[in-house]
């Protein structure tokens, strides 16, 4: 007797065919289109900055270091290899090595006047001063001019004629016209010009800086009975660290590849007092036709930014990072 012919029992229903749907996926690749769509979504926005950088980045910079080992006017194709022959050239050469000199005079000079100058301002104007937003102005505008027109703009100052500044010299019987024309002071007068435009720049750092300390602290500090200098020293400053490193790093660059306000005041003279790389670089690439040595000039300036950004990045810098990097990863 089979089960379908014992009493009280129905019989078996046929089993039927489900309707045929669409086929179904394993989870990881369902996963795997919305993150391959995300991938071409970044790379198609990244693109067009990825287009421009290798064209005007790249590109020059595999230009210039091969061209730097060959003797090379700059017109055709260069074929007198000369291989490290443009380099000790290049460190042979007095001018040169005084434009070395001449970067870390001006670097020291950067870090031991202007930067503590802008850092000074910087916690002056973020008191409650009457009138503090129209002196952060006045203070911030020389940085809006580009640096040609600056150097335009002291050209006229120091014009031994009708310059402000040559009136200013006569009534405290000095020479204006006299200050880029003299090897001993054109350096000095070329960085006080640099400082008058820079300055503004390092202070606004500084007070967004300064801003972004909370209340809290230097009040606790003022409450614990530490004075102005004590919470400055031991409060403020330490919190400012990270502002005041990227700070003089971009102050550093900056020096090394100093060149359209130079030009402009100076022309690097006289007698090369007031030179440097950069103006070497374009004096024998675009006027002495000798872009070999120019380009091997331009791979030292380059040499010279990539290691220090190295090796700042690396001693300086690492902190920054890794603290930004560790409170993002406890936030996360």
């Amino acid at each position: 007797m089979t089960p379908s012919t014992m009493p009280g029992l129905r019989p078996a229903e046929p089993a039927t065919e489900l309707p045929a749907g669409p086929a179904t996926t394993h989870p990881r690749g369902r996963r795997a289109r919305p993150r391959i769509g995300r991938l071409s979504t970044i790379a198609l926005f990244l693109a067009p900055a990825l287009v421009l950088f290798l064209l005007l980045v790249v590109a020059p910079i595999l230009v210039a270091s091969y061209a730097s080992v060959f003797k090379w006017n700059g017109f055709g194709l260069p074929e007198n290899n000369v291989g490290l022959e443009n380099f000790t050239r290049a460190f042979g050469d007095p001018t040169f090595r005084g434009d070395l000199w001449r970067a870390f005079l001006l670097i020291v000079l950067s870090l031991v006047i202007q930067l503590p100058v802008s850092l000074g301002l910087a916690m002056l104007l973020n008191q409650r001063l009457s009138g503090r937003r129209a002196y952060r102005l006045v203070f911030f505008a020389p940085y809006v001019l580009s640096e040609v027109t600056t150097g335009v703009l002291f050209t006229l100052v120091f014009s031994p004629s009708r310059g402000l500044g040559e009136g200013l010299a006569r009534w405290l019987g000095a020479d204006a016209g006299a200050i880029f024309a003299d090897p001993d002071t054109v350096l000095f007068a070329l960085f006080l010009v640099i400082s008058w435009k820079y300055f503004g720049f390092h202070m606004v750092l500084y007070l967004a800086g300064r801003q972004g300390i909370p209340r809290e602290l230097t009040e606790a500090a003022a409450t614990d009975g530490a004075g102005a200098w004590q919470v400055f020293r031991h409060v403020t400053l330490p919190l400012l660290g990270p502002t005041i490193r990227i700070s003089i790093f971009l102050s550093v660059i900056g020096t090394i590849q100093l060149f359209d306000m130079v030009w402009v005041l100076t022309g690097g003279g006289p007698i090369h007092s007031s030179e440097t790389m950069a103006v070497t670089m374009y004096q024998y690439g675009f006027r002495r036709f000798e872009v070999g040595y120019a380009s091997a000039i331009s791979m030292v300036m380059f040499i010279l930014s990539l290691v220090f950004a190295l090796f700042y990045q690396r001693y300086v810098l690492r902190r920054d990072t890794e603290g930004a990097i560790t409170t993002r990863g406890v936030q996360g």
